[in-house]
């Protein structure tokens, strides 16, 4: 009988043993999860603190991205191919037009009934090809005279003259106020003064000459007679 109760007494001590470490057993477990859970919060929340990178840091990556942008746009549209640049040409202007030369144009001079002591010339393209006309650069002369014409009237603007067009101009041989001169019933043309005239006789005339003058061409008869 004591032999029994010694051996259940020991039997109920390592059964109390073996729950002691069973319990410690699952402490340490209990703990060890505990820090894998804090260090795992621990982690993330590290990283994705704003504050942690320092002033100005967090913006550093999307700048560097708007500074790559910015270096891709500002590259030429053309992909870094330049046109050559346009060679000047001889009488070669507004994409290809030559400028108007005397022998392009037909001419027509006609007495005008006023003002008085005036003609209107009428200078058109016959050709087939259109003219960049100057409309400043006329030059008028009378035969057996010396000296151009002077200019009269505010400047034009030189202008594309397309087949079958027309400009005008005034020409003034005398001055209501002037006794005397010289008569005339041709006058000689030029487009500019490095061009031969061409001669062109005065329709209505003669007409007394002392002291020419044209203007500028214009778009209108009306206009050229205006001065």
């Amino acid at each position: 009988m004591a032999y029994r109760t010694r051996s259940r007494r020991t039997t109920a001590a390592l059964a109390a043993l073996s729950l002691g470490v069973l319990a410690l057993t699952a402490c340490d477990g209990d703990a060890g999860s505990e820090k894998d859970t804090g260090s795992g919060k621990a982690t993330p929340s590290a990283s994705a603190s704003p504050s942690s990178a320092g002033p100005g840091k967090g913006s550093g990556t999307p700048a560097a991205d708007d500074a790559g942008t910015g270096g891709g746009s500002a590259k030429p549209s053309g992909g870094g191919s330049t046109p050559p640049p346009a060679e000047p040409g001889d009488d070669d202007q507004d994409g290809g037009v030559g400028m108007c030369e005397t022998t392009d144009l037909t001419y027509k001079v006609t007495v005008a009934s006023r003002p008085v002591n005036h003609a209107l010339l009428k200078a058109s393209n016959t050709g087939g090809d259109p003219c960049l006309l100057a409309a400043n650069d006329l030059v008028i002369t009378i035969p057996g005279l010396d000296g151009a014409a002077g200019h009269m009237g505010p400047e034009g603007t030189d202008w594309i003259l397309e087949p079958g067009g027309s400009a005008y101009a005034g020409i003034m041989f005398s001055r209501a106020d002037t006794a005397g001169g010289k008569s005339a019933d041709k006058v000689e043309i030029a487009l500019a003064a490095s061009e031969s005239p061409t001669t062109v006789s005065v329709g209505g005339g003669p007409v007394t000459v002392n002291d020419i003058e044209v203007t500028s061409f214009f778009g209108t008869a009306e206009d050229a007679l205006t001065y």
